[in-house]
């Protein structure tokens, strides 16, 4: 089937990694406290969770529902599957929403024809936690599913998706601010999004920021561009998001970092001058805070912008 330019459609073929991203998704940490204290950045997701039963050849996940952005042609659907009791598709392609039914006939799968980002994620959750697991439910819904009032569930379910390059920052920012969020989030992306949203301090961002703040971040494998049809002019790569049960900072601190990455090749204490606080006053402080005063905004880490925040009172 010819792709869809303007969405951005590029359908991964390879199918061992197609299952790689299913097994990601499926895994669930050893020690989830641990899990969520570990650093961000880390590429060490075989040794931190648990991705395969031993007693049974494989690795089933009961009673979890996996939400599937922009499934396509199928392709990493079927790997899905196979690791999770029901899933839930979310096509923007009326054409594709409509055939994708008939390729899993008798599958617990739903396709919603619906733009991800007017989709009320929760309530598609809600509602798909109360119908039987009886794995007959292979269906086709049309429909925005947009509420607002989000109905509440305490359904597990994680969030997989091969997503368009064009809608990568605003599809992180709507699975990480979710009222009920997901157990896991499984992106692929385009690599150099993924690095920045994985970015330590030096290369840190307005968007890496905000996501670790909300979820630990890592950066899976890297996936050349000869292993999509049609292939992209760049490579993409599988970013995993464990959401944390409550913000690193207060998400308010963040507001002083966005006056911060106003201008981000200046120097932090420029950027962050007014009439209140001089320049100099905020060189003073960054040394009081065991950060460089010649420090530009990528330098600091969400500690740093919490300590000024703290000794500034800010307020936007």
């Amino acid at each position: 089937m010819k792709n869809n330019k303007s969405l951005g459609q590029h359908w991964l073929k390879n199918r061992a990694i197609l299952d790689e991203i299913a097994a990601l998704a499926s895994a669930k940490p050893t020690n989830s406290d641990s899990a969520n204290a570990e650093a961000v950045n880390s590429n060490s997701s075989r040794t931190k969770y648990e991705t395969h039963d031993k007693s049974t050849g494989a690795n089933r996940v009961v009673n979890e529902i996996c939400l599937e952005i922009g499934p396509g042609l199928g392709t990493l659907t079927s790997s899905l599957l196979r690791k999770f009791s029901q899933v839930i598709a979310v096509e923007y392609d009326a054409d594709l929403a409509r055939k994708l039914p008939g390729q899993f006939p008798g599958k617990n799968l739903q396709i919603v024809h619906a733009d991800i980002l007017k989709t009320d994620i929760n309530q598609l959750i809600s509602g798909a936690g109360d119908v039987p697991n009886d794995k007959s439910r292979t269906g086709f819904v049309a429909s925005s599913l947009r509420s607002e009032h989000s109905t509440q569930s305490n359904q597990s379910f994680v969030i997989v998706g091969n997503i368009p390059y064009y809608i990568t920052s605003p599809i992180v920012r709507q699975v990480l601010t979710l009222p009920q969020p997901p157990r896991r989030v499984v992106l692929l992306m385009q690599k150099e999004v993924a690095e920045r949203i994985a970015a330590e301090p030096g290369k840190h961002s307005l968007l890496s920021l905000f996501a670790q703040n909300l979820a630990a971040v890592e950066l899976g494998p890297v996936v050349r561009g000869a292993e999509f049809t049609p292939p992209p002019k760049v490579d993409s790569q599988i970013l995993i998001l464990d959401p944390y049960s409550e913000p690193q900072i207060n998400p308010a601190i963040l507001q002083l970092a966005k006056r911060g990455f106003s201008s981000p090749r200046k120097k932090l204490a420029h950027n962050l001058a007014n009439q209140q606080l001089s320049k100099g006053v905020w060189q003073e402080l960054l040394l009081q805070n065991s950060i460089n005063p010649n420090a530009r905004a990528e330098d600091l880490d969400l500690w740093d912008w919490e300590n000024l925040y703290q000794a500034t009172n800010f307020t936007d």
